[in-house]
């Protein structure tokens, strides 16, 4: 009896020694499932987060344009009141083409930019020109024969 009581205590033993690990082992991946889905939640506060700034970037942007825009539009209105109240309708509208035209042509002049060229000229009108297709062929042919 006293073997089968030793043998009780060493099963019991055992059994707690086992049951031990697999119930370490389970608290394992629990853990490591609460910290992921602690990770998760934090990633989706953050991501709300930053949604809800973007957004809010947005919509002050959106007024700060709006009040632009209306300040641009006084302005301008303010702009066009005073050139019809202060000048000369015809005088004004005269000296504004003449500096508009003068403009133009310095900025034509002082560029020094000419347009390109996308032809070559030619001596003879019956010459095939540089656009054509089979333009230096022929010589090209000559000089390989």
């Amino acid at each position: 009896m006293t073997n089968l009581i030793l043998a009780a205590i060493v099963a019991l033993v055992a059994g707690i020694v086992i049951g031990f690990f697999i119930g370490r082992s389970g608290q394992g991946s629990s853990l490591r499932q609460r910290r992921a889905e602690q990770q998760i939640d934090e990633l989706r506060s953050e991501y709300t987060r930053y949604q809800a700034q973007v957004n809010e970037h947005f919509m002050e942007s959106a007024h700060l344009l709006r009040r632009f825009n209306d300040a641009y539009r006084d302005v301008n209105q303010h702009m066009a009141r005073g050139a019809n109240r202060l000048c000369n309708d015809e005088d004004w509208l005269e000296e504004l083409d003449q500096e508009t035209s003068r403009a133009r042509l310095e900025d034509d002049r002082e560029s020094g930019v000419e347009p390109p060229r996308d032809y070559a000229p030619k001596v003879d009108p019956s010459e095939k020109g540089t656009l054509s297709e089979d333009y230096g062929l022929a010589s090209k042919s000559r000089e390989q024969a």
